[in-house]
């Protein structure tokens, strides 16, 4: 016996008449083609005739079949009347609650006929389905065709699916349209319905309402004394509600015990006979247990106020953080956001007491909820600020990261290209400066923007210790010299430092600290490689201007003739040259982090 699939899936290709013998004129001409074979494609598709069909307007309309008759029909069925098969089919699993497999059966169906997703019918069924598997978002929209908007079937359908998903108000909407439908069924096959009509009216602060329409379930149905307990909970009843929820928990699945312990926290809360603290702990461990739907987006909003009240920063980025990214909040979604940035904002302003080490875990857990625009880059780099001064440069160039790779664009990424480069290089990670400015290349960067980039590559390459390709990096860039003098100085390349520093050598006056290290470190330079001629020029074009300076033995020293040098005098001298170097800041960054 074939397939369930396989008899859902065969095409609607026809039988035909055997082919024709070879003519021959002796016989008889060949019978004509019974009507019942006549070609699929002659007959008009199915979508007409299900247009036309009367429309489901309650619970009598899913009549159909299920079990071994449906398998039988499926596989007798001529070609041109198998979709109406597969549509019976589809509505007696829809009237049996079996989503999954009516969803199955209506998509062979739109395969074999795509216009079927124009009609009024096989939305609706397809829309009860989706609800049934509670895919109620493409349940909604499925529903939400002009035609059905009046339609009661539909109404109790789209309630049911606004229900579940939380859009309480938009679920009540649809009760006075859904009410013929609901109450025209057998009271067995209204539970779903009148579940989601209570919950959704206790939900929009109805409860009253909501107790006269559970009155009609047994006293002792679990999901019923759920929404009981909820609405006296409402209506301040602690200890009736209390009493509801621990009967819903002896009872029910696990969505309705889950439900029944959030209500015996709610009571705990609400009755103030649990503390705050501890009420979000017992929160946590509901939302340990179970995740997901309206169960969960009522504990998170619960924790959430809670942790306002208490001004735990934590637990309320937490929890709103969490509401925002996994449910839709509808018109609360922008006042929430505003208030958790206001939080963020807080924790990183310089006078918090948060500390820095904390301040630095929340926002890049919650980083995301950062302000857009310059508003979010003043954050970040506010943080930045803080986390560099602290020499967390790790931490900082994380956080400078993400802005890169995430929140800059265009040519606003080559002054925080440079700024990440540098921390990593401060972190004595010189691998990752280079990936933060290879990955942010661009060709509308102005002069100075590659330049100052340039000079952040060529130090990092020399912290992987690729001097040569820090050299090449540095060729076309102003002061590149410099920068080259400094990497020479500190490979002890003697030559090519003198070689590189002589024509930017300072004037002979007012010398500053830089000023007179390049001078200094040019006489050590000229020692090491015995170029006694430029040492007595050198002596002679600085020797008044270091007079008076701190740091005018230690040239009279070192700038004297080789053969009077007191090697015992010469590590104190050069011990003398100032630290200040003569390239800068990126002189300093050459022996960052190692």
């Amino acid at each position: 016996m074939r397939s369930l699939f396989l008899i859902l899936a065969a095409g609607a290709t026809t039988a035909t008449a055997p082919a024709p013998a070879p003519h021959d004129a002796a016989k008889p001409a060949a019978p004509a083609v019974p009507a019942a074979t006549i070609p699929s494609a002659a007959l008009p598709r199915f979508a007409a005739e299900l247009a036309q069909m009367p429309s489901i307007t309650d619970g009598t309309g899913w009549s159909g079949i299920t079990g071994t008759e449906a398998w039988h029909q499926l596989a007798t069925a001529t070609p041109d009347r198998r979709q109406l098969v597969r549509w019976n089919y589809a509505k007696g699993l829809i009237a049996s609650e079996r989503g999954a497999e009516a969803l199955g059966v209506l998509e062979v169906m739109r395969l074999g006929d795509k216009d079927l997703a124009l009609v009024a019918p096989y939305q609706l069924a397809r829309g009860a389905a989706l609800t049934l598997l509670g895919r109620d978002a493409e349940a909604v929209e499925s529903l939400s065709a002009p035609e059905l908007a009046s339609n009661p079937e539909a109404c109790a359908w789209r309630m049911r699916a606004l229900a579940h998903s939380g859009a309480a108000p938009e679920a009540v909407g649809q009760i006075n349209c859904a009410r013929i439908a609901i109450n025209a069924r057998a009271p067995r096959d209204r539970v779903p319905f009148m579940i989601a009509a209570a919950g959704a009216a206790i939900d929009v602060g109805q409860p009253q309402p909501a107790l006269q329409w559970l009155g009609l379930f047994s006293d002792q149905n679990p999901d019923a004394n759920v929404l009981r307990g909820r609405a006296l909970l409402a209506q301040k009843d602690m200890a009736g509600a209390r009493l509801r929820f621990e009967r819903a928990t002896l009872g029910g699945d696990a969505e309705t015990r889950a439900a029944a312990r959030l209500g015996l926290i709610q009571v705990g809360i609400d009755g103030h006979s649990t503390n705050p603290v501890d009420a979000i702990k017992q929160l946590d461990g509901l939302r340990f247990g179970w995740r997901g739907g309206p169960i969960e987006q009522r504990a998170l909003t619960i924790e959430y106020g809670l942790a306002k009240d208490q001004q735990d920063l934590r637990a309320e980025l937490k929890s709103g953080a969490t509401l925002l990214r996994y449910f839709k909040l509808g018109a609360q979604a922008g006042p929430m956001l505003a208030e958790l940035q206001q939080s963020l904002t807080a924790v990183l302003a310089p006078e918090s007491k948060v500390p820095l080490a904390e301040a630095a875990g929340l926002y890049w857990d919650y980083r995301e909820l950062a302000p857009s625009g310059g508003d979010g880059d003043v954050l970040a780099n506010r943080l930045a600020d803080r986390l560099q001064a602290a020499g967390l440069y790790a931490r900082a160039a994380e956080l400078l990261s993400y802005q890169l790779t995430q929140r800059a664009q265009d040519v606003a990424q080559g002054p925080l290209s440079v700024r990440v480069a540098m921390l990593q290089i401060l972190a004595g990670r010189p691998d990752l400066a280079l990936t933060a400015l290879q990955t942010t290349e661009q060709p509308s960067y102005s002069d100075q923007m590659r330049w100052d980039r340039k000079r952040m590559e060529a130090v990092a390459l020399h912290r992987l210790g690729k001097d040569d390709a820090a050299a090449a990096a540095l060729d076309g860039v102003p002061d590149g010299t410099a920068v080259r003098a400094e990497i020479h100085w500190r490979t002890q390349d003697w030559g090519s430092f003198v070689t590189e520093s002589e024509a930017s050598l300072p004037p002979a006056k007012s010398l500053g600290a830089p000023q007179q290290a390049a001078v200094l470190r040019y006489a050590v330079a000229l020692a090491m490689i015995n170029r006694e001629d430029k040492l007595r020029g050198l002596h002679a074009r600085y020797a008044g201007a270091f007079k008076g300076l701190p740091t005018a033995s230690a040239f009279d020293m070192l700038t004297a003739s080789i053969d009077k040098i007191d090697p015992a005098k010469l590590d104190a001298a050069i011990a003398a040259i100032p630290e200040a170097s003569p390239a800068g800041a990126i002189g300093d960054l050459l022996d960052a982090g190692g």
